[in-house]
This record gives structure tokens, sequence and C-alpha cells, in this order.
């Protein structure tokens, strides 16, 4: 039995219209019903969770989430703050001016919002705050109060350009920070130290649940860490390839009910009905 069960949110637990499926809901449920702990683990800040989180009825006691892609995780009944890794302003201001060495636009996060310190606002940072729900405002980095802790900042970019910013990004960088390409247009980069795998092991083991007792479902790179530790990891039918090499199993797309499928065959036991 799989006591824990940490789901991915875009390109996994929803389907393209960003929407979980009847099929999706009723098996988290029955699964819930079970004994196991759903856990959402996105790279979404906690802002963009929250609707997802009541339309499922993860906020009793005993739920948890993890969001920001590990750097936060929190009890979903009491608000508690079970762990929070952060980066500083003075982290902000060294990737802001590698940013703009390497002419690429981004955004960063506060608790509460998202800012972009670029005139010319990308796309991308207005998609990324239609898909969270959350409050867009241009801010310059030098504006920002000190003592502001910030949970990611994103580089973000048309997808054949963010490759070649990733490329050039400097080796002393990627060894400072995490780093994660989260969708072809957005790359992430947090605390050393937070992953969605060390936000699930740290979370698993606050509860006494082993790491064989663990699946964990996602589709793309920030998901790798978690798939690596879980005892069980799944990677939807529309995962990058590397993924699916790391997975113990491939469950259908998420615009057809993937998440359903794999916790019927792996968790429940049983083919989902048609």
């Amino acid at each position: 039995m799989y006591k824990l069960i940490a789901i991915d949110m875009d390109g996994t637990l929803l389907n393209d219209q960003h929407e979980i499926t009847p099929e999706v809901r009723e098996t988290l449920l029955e699964a819930r019903s079970k004994g196991s702990h759903i856990v959402l683990c996105t790279g979404r800040p906690i802002g963009g969770v929250h609707r997802y989180l009541d339309e499922l009825g993860l906020t009793d006691e005993g739920d948890y989430v993890i969001a920001y892609n590990g750097a936060l995780v929190q009890d979903t009944h009491t608000g508690r703050v079970v762990n929070e890794l952060s980066l500083t302003h003075e982290n902000l201001e060294e990737l802001y001016e590698v940013s703009r060495e390497l002419d690429t636009p981004m955004h960063y996060f506060d608790s509460e919002q998202v800012y972009t310190p670029n005139k010319d606002i990308s796309r991308y940072t207005i998609l990324e705050a239609h898909l969270t729900q959350l409050p867009l405002s241009y801010r310059k980095v030098e504006e920002m109060p000190k003592g502001t802790l910030f949970p990611k900042v994103m580089f973000i970019h048309d997808p054949e350009k963010l490759s070649e910013v990733i490329a050039a990004v400097p080796d002393s960088l990627k060894q400072k920070y995490t780093m994660v390409q989260s969708a072809p247009y957005f790359f992430e980069i947090l605390h050393p130290q937070a992953s969605k795998g060390s936000a699930v092991q740290q979370l698993a083991e606050s509860l006494d649940i082993t790491r064989e007792q663990v699946m964990c479902i996602g589709d793309n790179g920030n998901d790798l860490s978690m798939i690596q530790y879980a005892g069980c990891g799944v990677a939807m039918e529309n995962a990058i390839p590397v993924i699916k090499q790391h997975a113990d199993y491939e469950t259908l797309s998420n615009n057809a009910h993937g998440v359903a499928d794999a916790i019927q065959k792996l968790v429940l036991a049983k083919h989902p009905s048609s």
C-alpha cells in the first residue's frame, strides 16, 4: 500500500485546460478513503494551489501541500509551515544581474504575489500570473525591502531561446542554487537544498512513512528528484524522456486521466471503470 502519493499539478494532475477531471477526482478521493495521503507537489506558488486543494477536500487535519518546487511544505489544515527554504535579497540581486547578462526576462515571488523587474513584461510572466491567479506587479529589484524572502526566481523565454540561456548559465551559479526546467519556457531557481524530492522525503519521514510506501507522479524536469526518491515513480505519457527513463511505471497522459489510471492499477489494484 502506498501511504503517500505525491502528485505534480501542471501536465500531471491537471489536463491541458488546467482542470481536474471527474475520473481523477473520484480516484483520489477513493485512495484517500483507503488511507493514502494525497499531497499536491508543485512548482506553483502556494496561492496558485488553494482552489485545487479546496476542490479535492485536501484541507483536513493531516493534509499537506508542497509548493514552489519543494521550497515550502505546509499543513493545509492549520496553515503551519512545516519547512521553508527561501532566497534572500542578495540572491535576487545576483540572479537579476545574470538575467541581464544573458538577456532573458525573469520574474520572482514573495509569499503573496509575482513581480517582474522588466518594464516590457513577458507574456510568460503574464501566463504565470494567470495560471496561479496571483497579483502581478512591476517592481525593480532595488525597490524590494531588503529583508524580503523569495521562494523562487524564474528565467523565462521562448523555448529555443531559453535552451540557449540555460546552456549559458555559469557552472558556478548552477552549483550555488537548485535549478530546474519546469516547462519549455520556465527555468526555476531555488534555494540549493530545495527540491520536490527532498520535500517529499522530509514529509514522509515526519509521517513515519517509508520510501517504499511513497508514490510520486510527474511529467517534467522539476519532478525528477521525487521520481528518483519514490518507491514507485510514475511518469505521465506526456512526460519528457528523462522522467520516463527513471520512472518505474508509465501511465496515460494528463488528458486521458493518467493519474487515475496509475492509482487505480498500482494503489487500488483495479482498472478504472469505463
